[in-house]
């Protein structure tokens, strides 16, 4: 059961990415020059709040020197390559034709 959820929401993860790439695509070719959006930007635009209660939890209960260089590392980048990465990861951790034990 574990698994199906893990495909699922990885498949789910991979279609934003694709819509991603191509609003990003779509903007680079009507400025004629690249232009890409980062995730932080998103986040930001959509839900300002929970950043930054996410920010804060992170750095309260967690580790304060894991957002600075990790977390907002990965806020900078495109969605499109950080939804794809997780969502190619969780489909691959769900695959179902993997034995147990086998890594590759």
């Amino acid at each position: 059961m574990l698994k199906f959820i893990a495909r699922i929401l990885g498949l789910w993860l991979i279609a934003v990415a694709l819509v991603a790439i191509v609003l990003d695509g779509t903007r680079t070719i009507a400025a004629a020059q690249w232009t890409i959006k980062p995730l932080g930007q998103y986040w930001y635009e959509w839900s300002p709040a929970t950043l930054n209660l996410s920010q804060a939890a992170v750095q309260r209960y967690v580790d304060p020197s894991l957002w600075d260089p990790v977390i907002l590392w990965i806020l900078q980048q495109p969605v499109w390559i950080s939804f794809g990465a997780l969502g190619f990861l969780l489909v691959w951790l769900g695959d179902r034709r993997r034995r147990r034990g086998e890594l590759a």
